[in-house]
């Protein structure tokens, strides 16, 4: 993993941070010497195994419990985790869920619950950091989208819509924030070892795989590396983009 000496003390605030690919974010942070604010909905054993790894590994995470699909329980995380750390550096929004269905079949209820949690939940975040961003002008926002979001999938509505929903928002509100000193840019998986993909039926992994052009399964810790790198100082002069992180599958 690369090494960002700028990270270190800075506080980074990742929603669904205590699952799939949300662990490996988290972790990363915390490899940085940064102060991790791990968003989940429930306690869980798997959070609090996360939180203690990092502690003792030499960073410092605490869980914060919010569902993000709810105004007044994003606001109430971002005001938390402000009051406690200090500060606030870093939003990555990651908390997200799939309730595939073909469209004929689909019920409000799938749609309704995957819009909620993976658009509705990004936009409450993004203007609940936006005032605190925006007065000390800088910070950084990395939305996690999909190249599903990009080029639509089969049986995916839902969840395609709610992707493609985040980078138009991922746009808007770079272009908004920019003036500030805030960057606000995109990362689009594509076939990534997590919890989601291990529930895939065989056949539907085995067309996926053969979709890319390097033959192999994303890890979690490649989605990482990408947003530590938006997060740095090197990314300083990058907003607005939405970065593919699929081993070739979108094209």
């Amino acid at each position: 993993m690369a090494n960002y000496p700028e990270l270190k003390d800075r506080v980074a605030i990742v929603t669904g941070g205590a699952r799939g690919m949300g662990v490996a974010i988290s972790r990363a942070f915390g490899a940085q010497g940064c102060r991790v604010a791990i968003n989940a909905r429930k306690e869980t054993d798997a959070a609090k195994a996360l939180r203690d790894e990092i502690n003792q590994g030499g960073g410092q995470a605490k869980i914060f419990l919010a569902d993000v699909r709810y105004t007044n329980q994003a606001l109430k995380l971002i005001e938390e985790v402000k009051a406690d750390f200090g500060g606030l550096d870093f939003l990555v929004n990651n908390a997200g869920i799939n309730r595939d269905r073909v469209v004929w079949k689909m019920a409000d209820e799938d749609w309704d619950s995957v819009i909620a949690t993976n658009l509705t939940g990004y936009f409450h975040t993004i203007r609940a950091v936006a005032a605190i961003f925006r007065e000390q002008k800088s910070g950084r926002i990395v939305n996690i989208t999909s190249i599903n979001g990009m080029r639509g999938k089969f049986g995916q509505s839902n969840y395609a819509a709610s992707k493609a929903g985040i980078i138009g928002l991922t746009k808007s509100v770079a272009r908004e924030l920019g003036r500030a000193g805030v960057t606000v840019n995109a990362v689009a998986p594509g076939l990534i070892e997590t919890e989601m993909i291990a529930e895939m039926p065989e056949d539907a992994k085995a067309a996926s795989l053969g979709e890319t052009v390097l033959g192999r399964l994303g890890t979690p810790e490649d989605i990482a590396e990408t947003v530590l790198f938006l997060c740095s100082d090197g990314a300083r002069h990058i907003t607005g983009e939405v970065i593919k992180v699929d081993g070739g599958q979108y094209i």
